[in-house]
């Protein structure tokens, strides 16, 4: 995934208006807390790309079980 398909929503945004953005988050946070939410945000992302595709499989899964012909 590029950088600027993850950024497409911000539309212009250059090096320097970045580098304001990311001082703006260490200012905020402090560096010491900036390691855990990146942690915290990966497991909820990791958590949500498994739901997705446990979700994905039942539907494969329930499709197939539906195009079987059945035994009567």
């Amino acid at each position: 995934m590029s950088l600027g398909i993850i950024f497409l929503f911000l539309g212009d945004l250059g090096g320097g208006e970045m580098m304001v953005v990311m001082m703006a988050i260490l200012l905020l946070f402090g560096a010491d807390k900036i390691p855990g939410m990146a942690r915290g945000l990966g497991r909820g992302i990791r958590e949500f790309k498994d739901a997705t595709n446990e979700i994905k499989h039942e539907l494969e899964r329930s499709i197939e079980d539906d195009n079987k012909p059945k035994k009567v």
